[in-house]
């Protein structure tokens, strides 16, 4: 593996990213609590679509104390569009752990965020970096995909991320983050990588390389998933009065009445939803 000095890296990312730092909503957050709440709904969610529900979300349980506290309607009518409801019972179970464990503060240490609900490794890092100052490398697919190309090395190379730990500012760990993260947005990307434009060009292995990205099968057109499905029988039941019990329908989109008990009855397992009258009917 070749090596690249972690002063002469930083000094060019920074620089580039001066100008192309995108103006995304979430980096406004001023502190710990919704640094978290900012990479929970950017686990499975376009970071461009996240912005406004945030802030909406923060302004409305501005700490995990305000949200451990969230009835599950109002939780998940506020969760509306971003899809993945799970995350939002987790976040709320996450702010429960943090009064209960922590005083009503959110952890420093990327041990302490990885032990809590729906927080994986890359999120306790990105929190722990961009709300505590601490000096490690969050590997998503963006972050994993930049430094692996800039070493020369697979992406799953089990090394990678002791090596991307040792590239990270030691002062400013969040705004390494974004750099990365808007270069992988842009320039290094996934199947057209623009070496011209990258600012660290002249320090990686993988410069001008063919990227060769193997054909996918066609997806299933997501209307037809139950994913979809279970998304459109949350939001129908968040729309209405809390406590208010919503008949279920014979059709929806793709799906018969068989398809839609059963995503019914999932939900109510889930926890997410009431079912009786032989699944006919839901409530939250």
């Amino acid at each position: 593996m070749k090596t690249v000095s972690q002063r002469s890296l930083n000094s060019r990312l920074f620089r580039w990213h001066q100008a192309r730092r995108r103006p995304l909503q979430i980096r406004e957050a001023t502190n710990p609590w919704q640094v978290l709440v900012a990479e929970v709904m950017s686990q499975q969610t376009g970071i461009e679509r996240v912005g406004p529900a945030w802030r909406r979300f923060v302004d409305r349980w501005p700490t995990p104390a305000d949200l451990a506290g969230a009835g599950t309607h109002d939780l998940l009518a506020a969760w509306a569009g971003l899809g993945y409801n799970r995350r939002a019972l987790a976040l709320r179970e996450c702010a429960r752990m943090i009064v209960a464990d922590h005083g009503g503060h959110v952890p420093s240490t990327v041990v302490e965020l990885n032990a809590l609900p729906g927080i994986g490794p890359y999120t306790a890092r990105a929190v722990a970096a961009s709300a505590f100052g601490v000096p490690v490398a969050p590997l998503d697919v963006n972050v994993r995909r930049v430094v692996s190309r800039l070493f020369g090395v697979p992406a799953s190379s089990p090394g990678l991320q002791t090596t991307a730990d040792g590239l990270v500012s030691r002062t400013d760990p969040g705004r390494w983050l974004d750099a990365v993260m808007d270069l992988a947005s842009g320039t290094c990307t996934a199947r057209t990588p623009h070496c011209d434009a990258c600012p660290i060009a002249s320090l990686c292995a993988s410069r001008g390389a063919v990227v060769t990205i193997e054909p996918k099968a066609a997806p299933v057109p997501f209307p037809m998933t139950s994913r979809w499905l279970r998304g459109r029988l949350v939001a129908a039941v968040a729309a209405a009065p809390a406590g208010t019990w919503v008949a279920l329908p014979e059709r929806l989109g793709h799906h018969d009445a068989e398809a839609i008990h059963v995503a019914a009855q999932g939900l109510e397992r889930d926890g997410f939803l009431d079912v009786r009258d032989g699944n006919a009917r839901v409530r939250q």
